[in-house]
């Protein structure tokens, strides 16, 4: 593993820091190949699982696509709205909004979108092929591509639909040589976080006075810490009384 630039870092550079770090090898050893095997497919399921945590997602992406007149369109790898190659689609939209794109130039207008949560409640919607502005938009996170629909339906070539998604996780590495971009935070926490995956593998138990438990926990707080972005509040539209005068400021509120 490389001390000075930690881009110069493989994949194979964290298993086998993790694999001396668990304990399952000592300085000097080099790992069988079924144990770096092992702890590869366990470095990739766990960062498919930090994939789905916000906290854990360094940063939010937003895909756009020109609207065909169609009810839905599919989103992930190779879909309308495309992820990229080795990804995985979206399991829940973060926020989403309508860009008006004719008669609006040069300052094209974004109209928000809001989001249901449930397919429940998109079904409860009576008219769903309804051609008019949309105002809501619904993700159905079906497997291996999802399906978002927004309602009502835009009319074709006039508005794009855009949503904001978590981006996505490095989480296939064909080669242990393989290198990553990740910013420099993540490198410890998959070393230290993958060591103590390995240490259920082989059995190894956490003794008192043991650093690592506290260390792994601490890496992912400065993931946390680094990426969590809280939203600004928004009352619901039905619980927010009219705007009311301020004389002294000029400002309703």
């Amino acid at each position: 593993m490389s001390n000075i630039d930690p881009a110069a870092t493989s994949i194979g550079d964290i298993i086998t820091a993790a694999l001396k770090e668990s304990g399952a090898i000592g300085v000097g050893q080099t790992p069988l190949a079924e144990d770096t095997t092992d702890a590869w497919a366990r470095l990739q399921w766990m960062l498919q699982e930090w994939a789905r945590k916000r906290w854990l997602v360094y940063h939010l992406v937003t895909l756009s696509k020109t609207s065909t007149g169609a009810q839905s369109y599919s989103i992930g790898p190779g879909g309308d709205l495309d992820t990229g190659a080795n990804s995985m689609r979206p399991d829940k939209l973060e926020s989403a909004f309508l860009r008006q794109l004719v008669q609006s130039q040069p300052n094209q207008i974004d109209y928000p979108l809001d989001i249901l949560q449930s397919m429940e409640d998109y079904n409860k919607i009576a008219l769903k092929q309804l051609v008019s502005f949309p105002g809501v938009i619904f993700l159905d996170a079906s497997w291996p591509l999802g399906r978002v629909y927004p309602w009502p339906v835009p009319q074709a070539n006039i508005y794009a639909v855009h949503v904001t998604i978590k981006a996505q996780l490095p989480v296939v590495f064909q080669t242990l040589s393989d290198a990553f971009a990740l910013p420099y935070e993540y490198y410890n926490a998959m070393v230290l976080n993958l060591a103590m995956r390995l240490r259920s593998k082989y059995g190894i138990r956490t003794m008192p006075g043991d650093l690592l438990p506290g260390l792994a926990k601490d890496s992912l707080n400065a993931l946390r810490g680094a990426n969590t972005n809280i939203a600004r509040l928004q009352m619901p539209v039905d619980l927010v009384r009219n705007g009311i005068y301020n004389i002294f400021s000029d400002r309703s509120y």
